[in-house]
């Protein structure tokens, strides 16, 4: 090898060879003046490596989030401004419905807060009131076939049988101040509701606006009201 380097390095014996033959060796060249070592040869033959920057990849992370965010948005999963959802599910709000017809039983409302609904007769309730601890309603369920008493807190209450009737066991007033006493909110007035319970009263309150209106917008039937049935005889 060192009898090639001098023989090539000697300018007489380059300029004897053919036009164009070994053309490569005439052209300086500083890598052919210092030997190179095989690492920088590897090093050389290993294609080039490409450069992340913590500012590209970052950009590219907002990017796909953007995206993401932005689809979400358009089907409806998630709201512009939602907040996130917090650790803890709430309880849902209990409606207890009075009602003969159960058409709420076992139900659910979906909106901001979920409400479940546990329906019943007024002649399958019984509870007890406090100062302080709201009103605990005991409610009597099938379960096989078998009546059990369970216990509940309402939230609010929507009353939509009648609370009272002359009938035998059909007077639920007690109730209606129970649910007052507690404070639990009504769908609908309780305090109207206890109102209705008596006739009497509620057509004392038509004939507050029989006297404002007058007899042609409001018109009354002609009733007499005694305190008992001993005042009725003549």
């Amino acid at each position: 090898m060192n009898f090639l380097r001098r023989r090539l390095s000697d300018s007489s014996f380059v300029a004897n060879l053919p036009n164009g033959y070994m053309l490569d060796l005439q052209r300086p060249d500083s890598s052919s003046s210092s030997p190179v070592s095989p690492a920088t040869e590897r090093r050389h033959l290993q294609p080039p490596q490409p450069v992340h920057s913590s500012s590209a990849g970052s950009s590219i992370f907002s990017s796909i989030s953007s995206a993401v965010k932005h689809t979400t948005q358009a089907v409806g999963l998630v709201e512009p401004s939602a907040s996130p959802v917090p650790a803890a599910v709430q309880k849902p709000k209990i409606l207890l419905v009075i009602d003969e017809a159960k058409y709420f039983q076992g139900k659910k409302v979906n909106g901001e807060f979920d409400i479940r609904v546990e329906q019943a007769e007024f002649s399958e309730l019984n509870l007890a009131s406090y100062v302080g601890g709201g009103c605990t309603v005991d409610m009597q369920v099938l379960r096989n076939g078998t009546k059990v008493v369970r216990s509940f807190k309402p939230d609010l209450v929507l009353v939509r049988q009648h609370a009272y009737s002359m009938a035998l066991g059909e007077d639920f007033r007690s109730l209606i101040i129970g649910l007052q006493y507690g404070r639990v909110p009504g769908v609908n007035s309780l305090c109207s509701i206890y109102n209705f319970c008596s006739k009497p009263w509620v057509f004392s309150q038509l004939i507050k606006i029989f006297n404002s209106l007058g007899p042609e917008k409001f018109p009354l039937v002609e009733q007499t009201f005694f305190p008992s049935h001993k005042q009725m005889v003549m």
